[in-house]
């Protein structure tokens, strides 16, 4: 029986502060019968013992008030998304239905709760290894704004709660970590939460890799007094420039965030002094404005940036390849500043940011800002994203789905004009192809290449800032395979993958009508059944794909009707048990299909959902063999490598790629053998490695393929490649190697 929940005084003494903070924050956007309705529906959860603690022993009623206070000082979200954090732990306890939610509250605050409430079912599922249901949690995302935002904000408090968690849920911790690292700042820095986003990854290295993390944060603290003094030297003539011109700002420096400078130390591969820009200087105009009209306001804000610009690359050298300017065209989530890089004293590089105070409210908390500044649901340019995320996910399969996403969340953006004028914005590295079928689906499928700046280019040309594009067609053009390798953008694809599928239908129903006249032509029924068998025993998974492939040529159908009547005549049907035997004599004498050898061997690894029969490989880094603890990793190119939970890679791989990591384990002990590597250190004795060696050779079941052995000051290290059956025998084989006298140290590779 679950332990009910009880408050501490500590916990006591917080909630009534952080409900005071809500309450002043958004009172006057609630009614009377709001409060009312909140304060009797806690008490009566708390009455009741309805609520529990989560796997970190953390209090859901507190939890509900953090991730509110977050959502309102952080996002700006008002009644209707705070109510539904505030009631969401009531509802996944089963205490309170949607629809009681939507009596009292409202049909907004219930479309909240209905959209958190599908995330939770689908955590339940673990979406971080099943590449469905994290499919699945992306589109629960993509129905609502604010479902986004909330899960970000409540992410980012439980990242802030989990420090010092006990031992014991520690994976758990971990797996929250890897999930934040990999899904949510990347959410967040789409939707220009960059506070946010940063405070996500400083938390994720700092319980994932926290020796990289405490090293930097060290090393920031000693350098701090200098680093500090540098800023001030920087900025004083700044400042007397600027205020001569009269103008009115504040000046701050920013230190990158302890992520930032790993990711560059990881990038570079150099110390943490190999990092020389550490920090950026922000200069933040103070234009309150005259009452003047949006448009009149803004030319004004976009003159004082560039007036600021000119001013500081008079005083220090700028770098004219570090210049970004997205003030002519702001980025898709609002993003509007002036980025340049100058060569400060000390000949030190500087980034220096110049914005107004409304750009840099929207620059700290992204499409969030339009709730706080505009008053407004929704951003269009946002809504476009996420009906582009959701078409995406619908129309892709799987782990390619995964990539996609990822590449688009984190991708800069290029800027291109039509023959007319028109401005598109693309990721970088977009291709003609990608605004063709940007326009249209039709223009897309025909496309030919086009004419950008008045050059011909081909479809695979990549766009540039500032081209202007008029696609070229022909109605003999129709999509290819290797279009999916050339689109950059998920909608590309998507559109692509769905031409291809109409086209091999069409090719299919074609070949399937020109194998049933040649049956016809030579007086031969059909039967279903045995044609079913012939296609599986030509290693068709897919009937789809065994049309295709008589549709293409690549399969004869004067061949196919041959076996079928072998087939037919034979003594008996191909199934069941004696399946494999037959298929072992059964060859096709021009066939590109002779891939049945693989299949039929017996299958050591499941992976993921029960699935058989998938190819794999066992990845060189690690050198897994049967026992050992696996997973799944999928490749770009679609295959699977098979690591040790273990494997030194595995923590990089799961932060990184966690939406690629896939279950596996092994199903039965196959034939197969496996080579490992053993590292070996010992004191240099006569006679040692010939006991090593001699205590393998006596092993029928062991070969050594490989012994290198180095020898200096007394000692001798070496590395020893051995091919074995299981994790069993290995460990038999350690126990033996020990025992030699000498030995210092064995470890696995």
């Amino acid at each position: 029986m679950e332990e009910k929940l009880i408050f501490t005084p500590q916990e006591k003494e917080m909630t009534m502060a952080l409900y005071h903070s809500v309450y002043e924050e958004i009172g006057d956007s609630l009614t009377e019968d709001d409060v009312e309705r909140l304060r009797n529906h806690l008490t009566e959860n708390l009455e009741k013992h309805q609520l529990v603690r989560n796997v970190f022993g953390l209090n859901p009623i507190v939890l509900s008030f953090q991730t509110a206070q977050l959502v309102i000082e952080e996002i700006g979200l008002k009644r209707d998304a705070v109510i539904a954090v505030m009631l969401r732990p009531s509802v996944e306890s089963g205490f309170l239905t949607t629809d009681d939610v939507q009596a009292d509250y409202g049909e907004s605050v219930a479309r909240i709760l209905r959209g958190l409430q599908r995330i939770q079912q689908l955590y339940k599922k673990n979406p971080v290894v099943e590449s469905e249901n994290f499919r699945n949690l992306l589109l629960s995302f993509a129905e609502d704004m604010r479902v986004i935002l909330i899960m970000i904000a409540d992410r980012v408090n439980l990242m802030r709660q989990i420090r010092d968690v006990p031992e014991d849920v520690n994976a758990h911790k971990m797996e929250v970590s890897q999930e934040a690292a990999y899904l949510y700042a990347p959410l967040a820095h789409k939707l220009g939460l960059y506070k946010l986003k940063s405070e996500l990854e400083d938390l994720s290295l700092k319980y994932l890799e926290h020796d990289a993390y405490y090293h930097i944060k060290e090393k920031l603290s000693e350098t701090k007094k200098s680093r500090d003094a540098y800023i001030e030297r920087f900025i004083k003539p700044i400042e007397e420039r600027l205020t001569e011109a009269g103008l009115k700002f504040h000046i701050k420096g920013r230190t990158k965030s302890i992520h930032s400078i790993w990711q560059k130390m990881k990038k570079q591969r150099c110390a943490f002094e190999g990092v020389y820009d550490l920090f950026a200087i922000r200069v933040i105009i103070e234009d309150r404005g005259d009452g003047s009209q949006e448009r009149e306001a803004r030319r004004r804000e976009v003159m004082q940036c560039w007036q600021t610009f000119a001013i500081i690359t008079s005083m220090y050298q700028p770098n004219p390849k570090r210049l970004r300017d997205w003030l002519s065209v702001p980025k898709s989530n609002g993003y509007e500043s002036l980025h340049i890089t100058v060569l400060g004293p000390e000949q030190k590089w500087v980034e220096v940011q110049i914005r107004t105070e409304r750009m840099d409210a929207v620059a700290e908390r992204g499409v969030a800002a339009h709730w706080r500044y505009k008053g407004v649901k929704g951003d269009a340019n946002m809504d476009e994203w996420l009906t582009g995320i959701r078409t995406m996910l619908e129309n892709s399969d799987g782990m390619e789905a995964m990539d996609q996403f990822k590449m688009d969340l984190y991708e800069d953006e290029v800027f291109v004009f039509t023959p007319k004028g028109d401005l598109y914005k693309f990721p970088k590295g977009a291709t003609v192809l990608d605004f063709a079928y940007h326009i249209h689906s039709g223009i897309g499928s025909q496309c030919t290449g086009a004419r950008i700046n008045g050059k011909v280019m081909p479809l695979r040309q990549q766009l540039q800032s500032g081209d202007q594009v008029e696609i070229l067609t022909s109605t003999n053009q129709k999509p290819k395979q290797d279009w999916l390798n050339i689109v950059k953008t998920s909608r590309a694809k998507s559109k692509i993958r769905l031409a291809l599928k109409e086209t091999q239908v069409k090719e299919g129903l074609f070949a399937k009508e020109m194998l049933e006249r040649k049956f016809k032509n030579r007086k031969i029924d059909i039967d279903e059944s045995v044609m079913q068998t012939l296609i599986r025993k030509l290693g068709f998974k897919e009937v789809s794909d065994f049309y295709r492939q008589v549709a293409s040529g690549e399969l004869d159908a004067g061949v196919v009707i041959e076996k079928y009547i072998e087939l037919q005549q034979g003594d008996q049907p191909v199934t069941g048990n004696n399946m494999a035997e037959s298929a072992a004599n059964f060859v096709l004498d021009k066939s590109p299909l002779s891939a049945l050898n693989s299949q039929m061997s017996e299958d050591v690894l499941v992976i993921d959902r029960n699935l058989k029969g998938v190819d794999y490989q066992l990845a060189r880094c690690c050198q897994p063999i049967y026992g050992d603890k696996v997973f799944g990793f999928v490749t770009v190119s679609g295959g699977i490598k098979i690591h040790r939970e273990d494997c030194p890679n595995a923590p990089e791989l799961r932060k990184r790629f966690g939406y690629r990591i896939v279950k596996a384990k092994w199903s039965g002990k196959g034939s197969s053998q496996y080579a490992i590597t053993l590292r070996i250190i010992g004191n240099d004795d006569i006679g040692i490695v010939n006991n090593l060696t001699s205590i393998i050779s006596k092993d029928e079941k062991l070969v050594l393929r490989s012994i290198n052995i180095d020898s200096h000051d007394g000692l001798f290290s070496g590395n020893l490649t051995i091919m074995i059956d299981d994790n069993t025998r290995l460990e038999l084989l350690l126990k033996k190697l020990r025992t030699v006298k000498g030995v210092k140290q064995i470890e696995r590779l």
